[in-house]
């Protein structure tokens, strides 16, 4: 009877601290939020540029670009489905609701590593760290992409823009292409990782937690693969619309080029979701001034892109933050 009463209370204050961790994880999101909103002047600038545009208009351009939103946020979800699947067979939902619970605790830690927390807590606890690096690999396979499409598009930059001796020039390409070669080759050889990890005394005690990566055959981190490039064209077009819609005389290779470089500079710097706006407008910035001179209208689309991509996902996510399951009160799988 004595256990039993130990075992309730202990229940009971699980509960209680699982509860105030999700409030105070939820109220903190929501002040950073709400602090960088109310002292955006970039989203100020998208407003008054609204002001001049039918409303017809804005309905319809937004629209599709909040619906690619979803689409985005939903291939992610199949994504990660898919990644977790040899570990833990998770519903397409709980994939959904684990997703967006990422978003909002990847909006006030750096480098979004609160969306791996946000994520594997919907997993059974002894497969959460198993969890983090599966959801590792699905990070590398977007940071290929971004990181191979970047570079020829910087190379493209280069050569349009930057006046260099050939030889230099040449010189930089080699080492883009050898640089986006070893990405591929190590992205698609992933189980490297697994052998290198076993063969240091240090982490071969670990080896339950990362041996999942010698289970991605290539046949899977290809399927893997498309679905990153889906999530890379979904919000590359989301970019394209906005900047071909609001800077009609931009030629629409010059945006391709650019949106490339932007997700390049951007995914290569440490940052704050939350503050990434200031980073995002300022690279946008130096880069688009090359092909014109609209500033304002730059600045307004990489500031909506960033509050319908992030800061909107993160806000419905809150939702999703108070079905964590911290300590586990399911049976494992």
């Amino acid at each position: 009877m004595q256990i039993l009463k130990v075992k309730t209370l202990t229940a009971k204050f699980k509960g209680i601290f699982s509860t105030i961790i999700k409030i105070g994880i939820v109220v903190f999101a929501f002040y950073f939020i709400y602090a960088k909103l109310t002292a955006n002047q970039d989203l100020e600038s998208f407003i008054k540029l609204l002001h001049t545009i039918s409303s017809t208009e804005i309905t319809v351009i937004l629209s599709i670009v909040f619906s690619l939103m979803f689409v985005n946020w939903g291939l992610e979800a199949f994504k990660w489905k898919r990644l977790i699947s040899s570990v833990e067979d998770i519903s397409l939902w709980k994939s959904i609701e684990s997703v967006f619970c990422g978003l909002t605790w990847a909006v006030f830690t750096p480098n979004r590593l609160g969306e791996y927390g946000g994520r594997v807590f919907f997993l059974s606890p002894k497969r959460r760290v198993i969890g983090v690096v599966a959801m590792a690999v699905g990070n590398i396979g977007q940071m290929v992409l971004t990181n191979v499409f970047g570079s020829i598009a910087l190379c493209i930059f280069i050569y349009r823009f930057k006046a260099m001796d050939y030889r230099f020039f040449m010189a930089l390409c080699f080492l883009a292409s050898v640089f986006s070669l070893f990405l591929i080759v190590f992205y698609f050889n992933i189980k490297w990782l697994n052998g290198l990890l076993l063969s240091m005394r240090i982490t071969r005690k670990y080896k339950k937690f990362y041996q999942i990566l010698a289970r991605y055959k290539k046949a899977e981190l290809f399927r893997i693969l498309l679905f990153c490039l889906a999530r890379y064209v979904v919000f590359s077009t989301q970019y394209f619309i906005l900047f071909y819609w609001l800077i009609p005389n931009l030629h629409s290779a010059d945006i391709v080029m650019m949106v490339c470089i932007l997700f390049f500079i951007q995914s290569n710097l440490p940052s704050l979701d939350l503050f990434d706006v200031g980073i995002r407008s300022v690279t946008a910035l130096f880069f688009f001034n090359y092909v014109t001179n609209a500033h304002a209208s730059v600045v307004a689309c990489t500031a909506s892109i960033w509050l319908i991509n992030i800061i909107i996902p993160a806000i419905l996510g809150s939702y999703f933050v108070f079905k964590l399951n911290f300590f586990g009160s399911h049976k494992y799988l």
